[in-house]
């Protein structure tokens, strides 16, 4: 009897630990609490899209990642159509090709933003990023796209990664353009959805200057857990970009 009370308590705890989690998934983080809305200027603006390419600034990948990514980075994949930059996702005699656009430049703390649209497709991943070959920091906006409800906030320090948060936005990023952005300092990561503070980090904070980057990818079926089973029957898709921000952190300087 002693023992089917104990297992009780123990499913009953289990229930209510899980009815707060799922209940409080979405509540802002406590370190936010306080923030000021964060506000792209048109002064912040590296660039708009509707102006086309711009290869004094921005780079286009044309090298294979490898593992985890499912795909060879393709020039062709980048067009600039109307106001925005499309990232297409397309197959070729059974061979993927995804689409990578970097800067040139590597920047310092500061407010990071841009304003696309997400891809809906199984396995496919639409991001916006910044990054640094060695040591690896890394600072993501990623879209997974088994789910676009959903957006996911990451970061990299020396290679070390585990700092995974997923927000739902409220809203499908797939069907229409959204403002997200990161402000990066030297002791904390915030991140933004349309203006809004939504998460911060503090602990295990990148140091190095990093280009930003945006990339479209399918992912490889040993991480399909992550953004879905990848599938194909609806190739080819796009991620757009408006345009990319950048505005430096007080003190801050680019190298």
């Amino acid at each position: 009897m002693k023992n089917k009370y104990i297992k009780k308590t123990m499913l009953i705890s289990f229930i209510l630990s899980l009815f707060f989690m799922l209940s409080s998934c979405n509540k802002p983080h406590p370190s936010i609490e306080g923030l000021e809305d964060m506000i792209t200027n048109e002064e912040d603006i590296i660039h708009k899209f509707i102006d086309g390419d711009n290869q004094k600034i921005f780079q286009k990948a044309f090298w294979s990642n490898g593992y985890p990514f499912n795909c060879k980075w393709s020039t062709n994949n980048i067009r600039f159509i109307e106001d925005y930059m499309s990232i297409s996702l397309t197959k070729e005699n059974d061979t993927y090709y995804g689409g990578e656009y970097r800067t040139y430049q590597r920047y310092s703390y500061g407010y990071y933003s841009v304003c696309m649209k997400a891809i809906k497709c199984d396995g496919v991943i639409s991001s916006f990023f910044t990054y640094t070959g060695y040591p690896w920091d890394e600072i993501d906006i990623e879209f997974l796209g088994d789910n676009t409800t959903q957006v996911q906030f990451n970061y990299y320090t020396n290679g070390k990664d585990n700092h995974e948060y997923h927000h739902n936005l409220g809203f499908d990023a797939s069907l229409d353009f959204h403002e997200y952005g990161f402000y990066w300092t030297p002791d904390s990561i915030t991140w933004y959805v349309d203006t809004k503070p939504i998460y911060k980090a503090v602990v295990e904070i990148p140091s190095h200057n990093q280009q930003i980057m945006v990339n479209v990818w399918n992912v490889h079926s040993n991480i399909s857990e992550w953004a879905g089973v990848f599938d194909d029957s609806n190739l080819p898709v796009e991620a757009q970009y408006k345009w990319f921000a950048y505005r430096p952190y007080e003190g801050s300087n680019k190298s």
